[in-house]
C-alpha cells in the first residue's frame, strides 16, 4: 500500500479509471431503474435497485482489480496476481484503463520508492530470454547457447561462491550490446533502467588515466550501492579493452572466489558482462577458414574459436584487459565469441528495423538495404564489415 499522503491521491485517481470502463452488459431479463414506473410504491423501484446494487458490486470488484494491477506495477513484492487474473462478473480491464494504470504507476514512482524490498523488480524470465535470443538475435548460435546456459545455471545455483563473469568478443555490429540489453530486459522488469543494473562505457565514464583514483572510488561506490539495494545485480562494461589496469584490478577483487555463505544467509549474486572488439579479427579469420573448409556456420563450436580468441587476447600488446588478472587467473567464466554477419543476417536486421518503426517494406527493399553495406574479404564479399550497425538509419532511404 502507498505510504504517507500519496495513498488517498492514488486511490482517487484509480477510481477515476472506472469512468473509462463501458457499462456492464445487461442480462436478457435485467430491469432498469424507471421501468415499471406505473407500479405503485417500492415494487416499481425494486428491480432498478437490484440492478444498481449489482453494478455497485461490479464497480467495487473492478476498482479492487485496478488497485491490484497498480500494486503489481509499483510493489511487485506485494503483487496480488490472483486478484489481477480474476475477471469479476464478466468485466475485463480495457486496454485504455491499463495504460492509465501504467502512467499513474510511472508518475507515482517519480516521487516514491516503488520497491518495498531492494530487489522487487527482478524477473529472471528464462523463457523470454531463450525466445529473444532465438528470434531477435541473428547469426549468433554460440552466443545464444552460451549466454542462456551460463546465466541460467548461475542464477539457479543455491549458493554461488563467486560472481559470474561473461566476456563478449567480436567485431562492432555483431550483437554484443544487443545481447547485453536482452539480458537486462529478461532478468529485470525495468531492463537497463533497473537500479540493479549498471552500464559503464570505458571511454565515457573513465576517459582520463590521471583520474583513475577518483574513478576507482566512484566505480566501487556504484557497485556497492547496487549490491546493497539488490540481491542480484548486473554490471555491463562496454569497450572493456580500454579499461585502465587499476580498474581491472578493482574488478578482480569483485570476481574472486569467496567463502561459502551461511545456509540461512541471503545469497548475493552479481553478473559482470564485458563487451570488447578485442579478438574480433581472429574470430573472423577462424570462421572464414572453417567455412572455406566446408563446415556449416551452425557446426562451429566454442572449441573451434575459444583457443584462437584467448591467444589473440594474450598477443594484443595494447590491451590491458587481455593481460589482466581477470584473464590470467581464469576469473572470466565464459568467453563468448560473436561471429561475423553475412548478407542474409543483414537482411534480417533490416527487416527488424522496418518492423520496429512500423514502416512498410518489400523483399527487394531488404536486398537493397543489405547491399549498401561493405563486405569482406574483397574477393569473396562474405562478411559485413560493420555487422548490422547503422542499418536503422539506412532504411529511411529505401521505403517503397
Amino acid at each position: 500500500m502507498p505510504r504517507g499522503p500519496w495513498r488517498p491521491l492514488c486511490l482517487c485517481l484509480l477510481l477515476l479509471l472506472l469512468l473509462l470502463h463501458p457499462c456492464a452488459p445487461d442480462g436478457p431479463g435485467a430491469a432498469r431503474l424507471g421501468e415499471g414506473a406505473e407500479e405503485p410504491g417500492w415494487a416499481s423501484l425494486w428491480p432498478g435497485l437490484q440492478h444498481l446494487q449489482q453494478q455497485l458490486r461490479t464497480a467495487g470488484a473492478l476498482s479492487r482489480r485496478y488497485w491490484a494491477l497498480f500494486s503489481c506495477r509499483v510493489w511487485p513484492g506485494e503483487c496480488e496476481e490472483d486478484e489481477v487474473a480474476a475477471t469479476p462478473l464478466g468485466w475485463s480491464l480495457p486496454v485504455l484503463g491499463q495504460q492509465y494504470v501504467d502512467k499513474l504507476a510511472a508518475w507515482y514512482c517519480r516521487f516514491q520508492d516503488c520497491c518495498d524490498s531492494d530487489d522487487c523488480r527482478i524477473s529472471n524470465n528464462f523463457t523470454g530470454l531463450d525466445s529473444d535470443l532465438s528470434v531477435r538475435l541473428h547469426g549468433q548460435h554460440l552466443a545464444r547457447e552460451l549466454v542462456l546456459r551460463t546465466v541460467r545455471g548461475y542464477l539457479e545455483t543455491p549458493l554461488p561462491d563467486k560472481a559470474l563473469a561473461l566476456s563478449f568478443h567480436g567485431w562492432s555490429g555483431t550483437g554484443k550490446n544487443f545481447v547485453a540489453r536482452i539480458l537486462a530486459e529478461n532478468l529485470y522488469r525495468d531492463g537497463q533502467k533497473s537500479p540493479c543494473v549498471r552500464v559503464f562505457i570505458a571511454t565515457i565514464h573513465f576517459p582520463h588515466s590521471k583520474y583513475v583514483d577518483l574513478y576507482q572510488d566512484w566505480l566501487l561506490g556504484q557497485m556497492q550501492k547496487a549490491q546493497q539495494r539488490c540481491r542480484q545485480t548486473l554490471f555491463i562494461f562496454d569497450e572493456a579493452e580500454k579499461l585502465h589496469p587499476e580498474l581491472l584490478e578493482l574488478l578482480r577483487l569483485q570476481l574472486e572466489h569467496r567463502a561459502p555463505e551461511k545456509p540461512d544467509a541471503r545469497p548475493q549474486r552479481s553478473i559482470f558482462v564485458f563487451l570488447s572488439n578485442l579478438g574480433g579479427s581472429a574470430i573472423n579469420q577462424a570462421v572464414l577458414d572453417l567455412l572455406r573448409a566446408g563446415m556449416s556456420r551452425e557446426e562451429i563450436t566454442i572449441d573451434h574459436l575459444g583457443p584462437t580468441l584467448q591467444a589473440e587476447m594474450a598477443a594484443s600488446p595494447g590491451s590491458s584487459f587481455g593481460h589482466s588478472h581477470l584473464v590470467k587467473e581464469n576469473l572470466i567464466d565464459t568467453f563468448v565469441p560473436f561471429l561475423p554477419l553475412e548478407f542474409h543476417h543483414v537482411r534480417l536486421c533490416a527487416r527488424d528495423a522496418f518492423l520496429s518503426q512500423d514502416l512498410a517494406y518489400t523483399e527487394e527493399t531488404l536486398d537493397r538495404v543489405a547491399q549498401t553495406m561493405t563486405y569482406i574479404p574483397k574477393e569473396e564479399q562474405r562478411f559485413s564489415s560493420q555487422g548490422c550497425k547503422s542499418i536503422s538509419q539506412r532504411i529511411h532511404y529505401f521505403q517503397p
